[in-house]
């Protein structure tokens, strides 16, 4: 680990350090979820029925932020951190992306809900604003810190060796597997959904979001504002048209950017950015 006081080259952390972050991303996730599947009797005693909103859950959700934060310090120390989490605040991007995150990808959800044919049934599913603000605030401390590690670490990373069309393949398809024993406990929201279109659907948002982190200089404040924005309770349900639609979405962009998502060009490759002093 860097020295205090040091000033840490801008990309330090090497490529291989993506078998370090999957392993405890997996190893942390997967280790909690599988202890309440295998031991069900033991975990429950001790911690309570697992759920949505147990905090081992919380906990097994934030897997790939805690193991990006741990492979960034075993690389670039607390300064390489702090930088990496900067990265939250940057928010300068094209006007078109905003448009498409605050309006389309609401549209993609009652659009779904249109075409399962239960839209007129669409209810707010809140009776008073606090529990609706409550709701959010859970929200947005849940699903998007996870953008730490997918967007933040394991997308860079890839697109050192890969063109980012590539790199979102894989990640989407980590993302979904990740997802899998949440899918077999009860108790918690996956375990009413069906696999293959969730599945189908982290391949489709992993395309999408990559060519808006690049757009962005590497923001993660914007794929977060995407999941969030995602995970909405007050959207219809429309699944699985929603998947459909998104996967619709996927190729659009993809046809948008071709000329950013088949080349390294543009690219985003640093886990860490530079300091001031590096760019002086």
């Amino acid at each position: 680990m860097p020295s205090r006081g040091r000033i840490t080259p801008p990309d330090t952390i090497p490529f291989r350090a993506i078998a370090l972050f999957l392993i405890l991303t997996f190893g942390i996730a997967w280790g909690i979820l599988a202890a309440f599947i295998i031991l069900p009797e033991t975990m429950v005693g001790l911690f309570g029925e697992i759920t949505g909103q147990h905090p081992l859950f919380y906990l097994a959700v934030w897997a790939p932020a805690i193991a990006a934060f741990i492979v960034v310090i075993r690389w670039s120390g607390l300064e390489g951190l702090r930088r990496h989490i900067g990265r939250a605040l940057l928010w300068r991007c094209s006007w078109h992306w905003y448009a498409f995150l605050l309006l389309g990808v609401p549209l993609v959800f009652f659009a779904g809900s249109f075409l399962k044919g239960n839209l007129s049934d669409f209810v707010f599913p809140f009776d008073t604003a606090p529990s609706f603000l409550v709701a959010l605030v859970f929200i947005a401390i849940k699903g998007p810190i996870e953008e730490f590690g997918w967007r933040g670490l394991a997308l860079p990373l890839l697109q050192r060796k890969m063109a980012p069309i590539w790199a979102a393949l894989i990640i989407g398809v980590i993302w979904g597997l990740w997802h899998t024993p949440a899918f077999l406990l009860s108790g918690t929201e996956q375990s009413a959904w069906s696999f293959l279109p969730f599945f189908t659907g982290t391949i489709a948002l992993s395309v999408i979001v990559t060519p808006l982190f690049n757009a962005s200089r590497g923001s993660i404040f914007l794929p977060a504002l995407f999941h969030f924005i995602l995970i909405n309770p007050v959207w219809p349900d429309a699944q699985p048209y929603d998947t459909y639609l998104f996967a619709l979405v996927a190729l659009v962009i993809v046809w948008l950017n071709r000329r950013t998502m088949f080349t390294r060009k543009n690219s985003i490759t640093e886990v860490v950015p530079a300091g001031r002093e590096a760019r002086t």
